[in-house]
C-alpha cells in the first residue's frame, strides 16, 4: 500500500490539498449549505473540524477550482464565481486583554484594507469592517464572503470574569454589528463556535441567522461518520490493524470505541472526532488524543461551582432548551458540558420531545475523570490511577480482599484538611462523596462502570462490569458491611443481572467518616455451576483478622 499522509496539525483545506493528505469529502454537503441559507451559525466542540470547514468554504467562495478536483463539488458548481472573502479567525484572540484585542483587530483589519482600503474616519473596529465590506463589494462588483471561525473564543477565557467579559464583550459585539447592517453588500456570512452568548449582536440583531448546530441535514457537515470511517478511511483502518497485530474489523470496533459516539441532533449519524482519528491513524496507536491538547480549566471548575452530579453524567434527560441555551444564562453546567463535547445526544423521546445525553466514548470519559478526580481527593491522576489498576486487576483475578485492602490504602492516603474545615471535609461526610471516588477511579481506567442502577425495588450505588464477572456494590457509612450486604439481596439488585451469563458478585462496603476511608466490607459469590443458584459464605475482614490476624492484612497490601 501507499504511504499515506494524514492531516495532523493543518487546518487549512488549500494546504491539505496541496500536501496530497487524507481528506474526507464533505463538499456536496457545503454546496447544499451554500445554496439554501445567506447566514449560518454552526456550534461544535474544539478540534472537531469547524476550521477545515471554514477554509473549505473560503477556498470555495475565492472560486480555486483546481483544489476541488475529484471532489463531489466539481460535479455540482458550474460557475465558480470569484468572491470577495473577509475570513476573520478568531481563535488567535484568545486570552486576551482590552489593549492585545484591539491590537489583534488592527492587524487583521490592516491585512484586508491593504486590498480594499481604508477610510480614514474609519476608527472602531466596527466601522473598519463595515468600510471593508463596502469597498470590497463596490470594487468587485460581488457580493462579500464573510467567514468568522471561533466567534466565541475571546470570551471563553473570561467567563468568569464579569467585569473582562463585559469590557471584551462590547468590542466583539462593536465588531460584529456590520454583519446585519449590510445586507445587501453580503452574499453568505458563516460564523462558528462552541457557545452560544444571547448578548451579542451576532444572536440578537441577525434575526435570520440559521443555526444548523442540530440540524439533522447538516449533522456531518464536521467530523467523521461510521460510514466514511469504513469506506473513504477504510485503507487506513486496515494500515492500523496491522500496526497493532490485530483484525480489521477488532480495530475499527477500537477505534469506535475510544473516538465515536457524537450526535449532534436526534437524527444524527454516529460521528467520530476528526482530530483525535486522524492522530490515531497517522501514530498507530489508541490515544486520549482531545484531552492532551488541551483540557477546560473553566468547565471543570463550573462543574463544581454548580455541584454537577458525576455519577449522573451517563444517564442526563434533557430538553434543547436546557442544553442548547446560552452560556452566560447557565444555571447548571450542562449546557457547557453538551456545548464543549462532554456530553452528546445518546437518544430522543418523541413522546416528550426530551434527549437523553451522555459521556460520548472512552476517551472523553477517562480524559474528564482524570481532571476531576483531583477536586475530590487533592491527589494527583497518576497516583490515582495506578491504585485503580491495582484494585481492577485483583478484583478481575478474583482476588477481593486484595482489592478492597488496596481501595482502602487508597483512601486512607487522601489528605485531610488542616481543622477539617474546607470543601473536601464536608463531602467526606457523606455516601456521595465515597461513590463518587469510587466511580471516578473506575472510569479513568474506562471500566464499564454504573451507579445508581435501578432494579425492581431500588438501586444499586454502582455495578462493574469485568468480562466474565459483573460485581454489584453497596456502601453504607458509619454502618456495618452486612447490612449493605443484606440490603442488595432485599432491594433485588441482582435480579437485572441474573440471566447474564457471567459470575456474579456482591460486595457490601463500609465506610467510616471518623477514618475517612473503608471500616470493613463483606462479598458473596453466586454459584452458576449447579443446576440450584447457590450463595457461596460471606466473607469479612473481621472474620480474615480472626482466621489469620493482622499478619492476614499486610499480605494483601502488597501486589
Amino acid at each position: 500500500m501507499a504511504e499515506r499522509i494524514y492531516p495532523v496539525g493543518i487546518q487549512t483545506f488549500s494546504d491539505i490539498i496541496n500536501r496530497g493528505c487524507v481528506y474526507v469529502d464533505k463538499t456536496d454537503l457545503i454546496y447544499k449549505l451554500t445554496k439554501k441559507y445567506k447566514y449560518v451559525f454552526l456550534g461544535r466542540p474544539r478540534r472537531f473540524g469547524k476550521s477545515l470547514l471554514s477554509t473549505t468554504l473560503h477556498s470555495y467562495f475565492a472560486g480555486e477550482k483546481d483544489l476541488f478536483k475529484g471532489l463531489a463539488i466539481e460535479g455540482l458548481e458550474k460557475d465558480w464565481t470569484e468572491y470577495p472573502v473577509l475570513h476573520f479567525d478568531m481563535s488567535t484572540f484568545k486570552n486576551c486583554n482590552l489593549k492585545d484585542l484591539q491590537s489583534k483587530f488592527n492587524y487583521k483589519l490592516s491585512e484586508y484594507e491593504s486590498i480594499w482600503g481604508k477610510n480614514p474616519e474609519s476608527e472602531t473596529p466596527g466601522d473598519r469592517f463595515k468600510n471593508l465590506i463596502i469597498s470590497a463589494k463596490e470594487q468587485t462588483g460581488k457580493p462579500v464572503i464573510i467567514i468568522i471561525d471561533e466567534y466565541d473564543a475571546p470570551l471563553l477565557d473570561v467567563l468568569h470574569n464579569e467585569d473582562r467579559l463585559a469590557e471584551i464583550r462590547t468590542v466583539i459585539q462593536e465588531f460584529y454589528a456590520p454583519i446585519k447592517a449590510n445586507d445587501e453588500y453580503i452574499r453568505f456570512a458563516f460564523i462558528t463556535g462552541i457557545t452560544k452568548f444571547s448578548q451579542l449582536s451576532i444572536f440578537s440583531a441577525i434575526n435570520n441567522l440559521s443555526n444548523i448546530s442540530m440540524d439533522p441535514e447538516f449533522a456531518a457537515i464536521c467530523g467523521i461518520t461510521k460510514e466514511e470511517l469504513t469506506t473513504t478511511l477504510s485503507q487506513d483502518i486496515e494500515l492500523m490493524a496491522e500496526h497493532n497485530g490485530v483484525s480489521k474489523e477488532e480495530m475499527a470496533r477500537m477505534l469506535q470505541e475510544n473516538y465515536d459516539g457524537y450526535h449532534f441532533t436526534r437524527n444524527s449519524p454516529d460521528i467520530f472526532n476528526p482530530f483525535s482519528l486522524m492522530r490515531a491513524l497517522a501514530s498507530g496507536e489508541i490515544e486520549d488524543y482531545w484531552f492532551a491538547s488541551g483540557t477546560s480549566t473553566y468547565l471543570i471548575n463550573q462543574m463544581q461551582k454548580f455541584k454537577t452530579n458525576v455519577t449522573e453524567l451517563d444517564n442526563v434527560f434533557a430538553f434543547s432548551s436546557s442544553f442548547d441555551r446560552p452560556t452566560e444564562k447557565m444555571t447548571d453546567a450542562l449546557p457547557l458540558l453538551y456545548q464543549s463535547g462532554y456530553l452528546t445526544i445518546k437518544d430522543y423521546d418523541p413522546l416528550t420531545k426530551g434527549y437523553f445525553l451522555g459521556i460520548p466514548n472512552k476517551e472523553v470519559r477517562a480524559g474528564l475523570m482524570e481532571n476531576l478526580l483531583p477536586l475530590y481527593t487533592n491527589l494527583s491522576d497518576g497516583t490515582s490511577l495506578g491504585f485503580a489498576a491495582r484494585f481492577y486487576q485483583a478484583l478481575v483475578y478474583g482476588n477481593i480482599d486484595k482489592a478492597m485492602t488496596l481501595m482502602k490504602s487508597y483512601f486512607a492516603s487522601i489528605p485531610y484538611p488542616e481543622g477539617g474545615k474546607d470543601v473536601l471535609a464536608d463531602m467526606q461526610k457523606n455516601e456521595y462523596y465515597y461513590e463518587t471516588v469510587f466511580y471516578i477511579m473506575l472510569s479513568m481506567m474506562n471500566i464499564a462502570v454504573l451507579t445508581q442502577v435501578k432494579s425492581c425495588r431500588g438501586r444499586a450505588d454502582a455495578v462493574m462490569f469485568s468480562p466474565h464477572t459483573i460485581f454489584v456494590f453497596e456502601i453504607k457509612i458509619n454502618k456495618p458491611a452486612k447490612e449493605a450486604l443484606a440490603q442488595i439481596d432485599e432491594k433485588g439488585y441482582m435480579v437485572p443481572f441474573e440471566a447474564d451469563e457471567r459470575k456474579l458478585v456482591k460486595i457490601g462496603i463500609s465506610f467510616s467518616t471518623e477514618t475517612r476511608t473503608i471500616e470493613d466490607w463483606e462479598y458473596r459469590i453466586l454459584d452458576k455451576t449447579s443446576t440450584k443458584p447457590t450463595l457461596k459464605k460471606a466473607y469479612s475482614v473481621e472474620e480474615k483478622r480472626k482466621e489469620h490476624g493482622n499478619a492476614y492484612l499486610l499480605s494483601l497490601i502488597h501486589i
